[in-house]
């Protein structure tokens, strides 16, 4: 059950690993998964471009692109953000960059438990999932906040 981060062409985002990987988990218990092995991969546009035309065939930039490698309920792949696009998004959308980023990388996870986002309806639906995600890192982070303040 490892949730690896590692940056590539940029610098690692500052997330707070232990709290993300615990949403992460409890995000996945959600869909009735399990998590076998996650690799988040920061890196710069210019990277995911190289990934999205080798192995996607595809000529445009993206914020995400994710390899799903998972069995039966336990998901495992590796989950490419742009943190480049991700800054760029935030702008455009009137974001936090760190809501966007977190947004992004649970996008990953929703893909992994089997969530598309092909058409308008499936798009929504995402959007919705993404939204209840980030609801519960909320609750997560107030947790923590409130734990380490009564000490």
């Amino acid at each position: 059950m490892a949730i690896i981060y590692q940056a590539e062409e940029t610098a690692m985002p500052h997330i707070h690993k232990r709290e993300v990987s615990k949403w992460i988990k409890e995000v996945a218990a959600m869909y009735g998964k399990d998590i076998e092995s996650i690799s988040y991969i920061f890196c710069s546009d210019e990277y995911i471009l190289r990934i999205n035309n080798q192995y996607l065939k595809h000529d445009y930039y993206t914020d995400i692109i994710t390899f799903d490698y998972s069995l039966n309920n336990d998901i495992s792949g590796d989950i490419f953000i742009s943190t480049d696009t991700v800054k760029s998004n935030s702008q455009k959308y009137k974001t936090d960059y760190n809501e966007e980023l977190h947004r992004v990388i649970i996008h990953g996870i929703l893909h992994l438990c089997g969530i598309n986002d092909k058409s308008s309806e499936e798009r929504a639906d995402m959007t919705e999932k993404e939204n209840k995600a980030l609801e519960m890192l909320n609750r997560i982070s107030t947790e923590k906040t409130f734990t380490n303040t009564r000490d």
